[in-house]
């Protein structure tokens, strides 16, 4: 006899997660990648630019070089009786100028629209001019010097200053990071569509491992329950009738009924477990009705109430206001048992257990607050996985296979809500439940219509 759900059509959420968080992370990369490529293009093409530029005021230094001399001696009147110049081939006024100086600094001739009150510097040099509006310029200075052999070094002459405007070298920058910024969105989109391919074919293998491992355990777990049940049922008979039993015997039959009996209610959770991981078929959404929270949990504490006596421990409600959510009665019953059962077990006689009820915006939350042993903070993440307890509570807790909390977590998930912790080591720990609340009859209409509408698309692709 096989279990009646199709674990094959299930999309984990674990899996879910886990494929947005591969494909985030390799988004990540990528966009690293291109940022740093972006930038080493960016830079390399930058870098060319200002080196043709100095490349050009240098050839039009060396080419004005010549005209110092008859500057010194005609000074800038040569510059406007000569119609002709070495140098005007090369040479644009509007971005362009030369500045010629003697060899103590001293400016004695210019032409073009840029000037600069500053002494000249040998090498390239940046600089912002402040006239109608500010303007980037690029200068590159040379030393000339007379070209003497009577002295062992040559006589300083002067100095040329060549000057350029950058606003075309800025220009092309922004246009290249328009054009590096378009082209890696564009090839981010890209990466972005071949990942999600990507994590889809390396999760692929491990779903389908994953979901096998489902299937034997809820298989497994179906096929477990009438051999127990036999076996219990057998013990038990056995043990009602104690003149047919060895008195020796008859302890060794209890011990089998309760070995049967953990067993069988680790099977029962174990097949609880595959069938909510199948978030909800399609029947149960539809038979899901508006369920009054405050009486569930006060039949919890009712039926919790003899359990916490015999431990000496304090189980109190406070604040249990009438409220609505929409679900299954009997798993919302089973998750604050859980909750409640656990901090039961991990409260020490003399503490207390405190349920209570708040509301915020459109969601009710339930809090199981207790003053037992408390979590670590590292084992947050891990309080909820399956089988998994803390050491202490190994050693001091007989019983339970660390399904209870695995239990509740699922039943909020298939609620929709959420379960929150805040716990301290010797001071104990709060559970938080968050479930959408309903207020109005017309809401709880709406609510159910949208699950059983979600429901049917689910079935039908």
């Amino acid at each position: 006899m096989v279990l009646g759900i199709d674990l094959n059509r299930i999309r984990n959420p674990l899996f879910k997660d886990l494929r947005w968080r591969l494909l985030l992370s390799y988004l990540v990369v990528m966009a690293s990648i291109l940022a740093v490529f972006g930038a080493g293009v960016y830079s390399f093409f930058s870098r060319r630019f200002y080196r043709q530029i100095d490349q050009q005021l240098t050839l039009l230094a060396q080419a004005a070089a010549p005209s110092l001399s008859d500057i010194e001696r005609s000074g800038s009147q040569y510059l406007d009786r000569v119609p002709e110049v070495p140098w005007r081939n090369i040479f644009n006024r509007d971005y362009q100028s030369l500045e010629w100086f003697s060899a103590s600094g001293e400016l004695l001739a210019s032409k073009g629209k840029i000037s600069s009150s500053l002494p000249p510097r040998l090498k390239s040099q940046d600089l912002t001019i402040l006239s109608e509006r500010p303007l980037k310029v690029r200068m590159y200075t040379i030393s000339v010097h007379s070209d003497t052999d009577t002295v062992n070094e040559p006589l300083l002459r002067g100095y040329i200053r060549a000057s350029q405007s950058t606003e075309e070298v800025k220009n092309a920058q922004k246009r290249l990071v328009w054009g590096l910024g378009m082209g890696g969105g564009v090839a981010l989109c890209f990466v972005g569509v071949g990942g999600l391919w990507l994590t889809e074919r390396a999760l692929q293998p491990i779903e389908q491992s994953f979901r096998r491992l489902k299937q034997f355990t809820a298989d497994a777990s179906h096929e477990l329950r009438s051999p127990l049940t036999v076996i219990k049922t057998s013990a038990e008979v056995m043990l009602n009738h104690p003149e047919r039993v060895h008195p020796k015997d008859a302890r060794k039959l209890a011990a089998i009924v309760e070995a049967t009996g953990q067993i069988n209610h680790l099977v029962e959770d174990l097949l609880f477990l595959a069938r909510t991981d199948a978030v909800a078929t399609c029947s149960s959404v539809q038979d899901w009705m508006p369920v009054q929270l405050d009486q569930v949990l006060r039949e919890q504490t009712v039926c919790l109430e003899e359990s916490a006596q015999a431990k000496g421990i304090t189980l109190q409600s406070q604040n249990l206001i009438p409220m609505l959510v929409v679900g299954d009665a009997h798993q919302l019953r089973r998750l604050f048992s859980n909750l409640l059962r656990n901090a039961l077990q991990y409260t020490p006689g003399g503490g207390t257990v405190t349920l209570s009820v708040a509301r915020q915006n459109q969601t009710a939350i339930v809090m199981v607050e207790d003053t037992g042993v408390g979590i670590d903070r590292d084992h947050f993440s891990l309080i909820f996985d399956r089988f998994w307890r803390a050491e202490s509570a190994r050693t001091s807790r007989k019983g339970g296979m660390g399904l209870g909390l695995a239990i509740a977590k699922s039943i909020a998930n298939v609620h929709q809500g959420k379960i929150t912790l805040t716990s301290k080591v010797g001071v104990g720990s709060c559970f938080r439940v968050h479930l959408p609340a309903v207020q109005f009859p017309r809401r709880r209409l709406l609510n159910q219509a949208t699950a059983v509408e979600t429901c049917e698309k689910a079935s039908n692709s």
